[in-house]
């Protein structure tokens, strides 16, 4: 497929497909047949340019349908590179269930089912809550909070970063407080305490990153996240957690079922 940017091109459907159009398909089939992986480089503009025979501009729109796409990833000064990477499935109640936790299974082991993950970046510390922490948990003046900090890695991937919130005299000086919270994670560590999480209460919103979280979740440009706050509650309907996620919205598909 060569000529200049006013050709037609090649007859039929194809035919009738802008130019950097054709060049995008071609470059996305090099890319979902296998033929470039993960983290390979794609051919810049000038090649584009050279092998298409098109403007600078062309060869510059089929590489932003991929971005776009969330197949590729523009690094200033570098090139532009495929992003190939299979969404979570992030399934809002069955994660939740305590069939799992209880039992001493992570709630990452439902997202990733069978995929490697860890946990890396994380702090501990006690401090007086932030606004939404005081109303989340229903905190009394003076209260202070036991904050997680952390950031989740899939198949090397960050995908999420996550701040969670607990009121400290309920959790100071547990193994809530480590940094490894053994099998079943805080949950089952809560329910060892009395008080172990019966219902929850999701919020989620889409925005753009702010900078520290781009860094964090190493975004190219343009990339949004979901924004998921979620509050779990006792059996006595007390809350017991509030935790702050952001997920980086290409790598991830949310699923909720419901009955009608």
């Amino acid at each position: 497929m060569h000529g200049s940017d006013g050709e037609s091109g090649r007859g039929g459907q194809e035919g009738r497909l802008p130019v950097y159009r054709r060049i995008a398909e071609e470059l996305r089939a090099t890319v979902t047949s296998g033929q470039l992986r993960d983290g390979d480089q794609l051919p810049g503009e000038n090649a584009l340019m050279e092998r298409y025979g098109v403007a600078r501009a062309t060869a510059r729109q089929a590489l932003r349908v991929l971005i776009d796409e969330g197949l590729a990833v523009a690094r200033r000064g570098s090139g532009v590179y495929v992003r190939q990477f299979r969404p979570l499935r992030r399934h809002g109640s069955r994660r939740l269930a305590r069939a799992g936790w209880g039992s001493g299974t992570a709630i990452w082991d439902a997202d990733t089912n069978g995929r490697t993950y860890a946990p890396d970046q994380v702090t501990i510390v006690e401090q007086d809550p932030p606004e939404a922490a005081v109303r989340a948990l229903r905190l009394d003046p003076g209260d202070r909070v036991l904050v997680r900090r952390r950031r989740y890695l899939v198949e090397g991937r960050p995908v999420q970063l996550a701040i969670s919130y607990y009121p400290a005299g309920l959790v100071a000086g547990t193994r809530i407080a480590d940094a490894d919270t053994g099998p079943g994670g805080v949950y089952a560590r809560l329910a060892e305490l009395g008080h172990a999480p019966a219902a929850f209460t999701e919020e989620l919103r889409a925005r753009m990153p702010s900078p520290e979280e781009r860094d964090g979740l190493d975004l190219p440009d343009g990339n949004p996240v979901i924004a998921v706050m979620r509050t779990a509650f006792g059996e006595d309907g007390a809350p017991v957690e509030l935790n702050e996620m952001v997920l980086d919205a290409a790598s991830y598909i949310l699923q909720y079922d419901f009955l009608a």
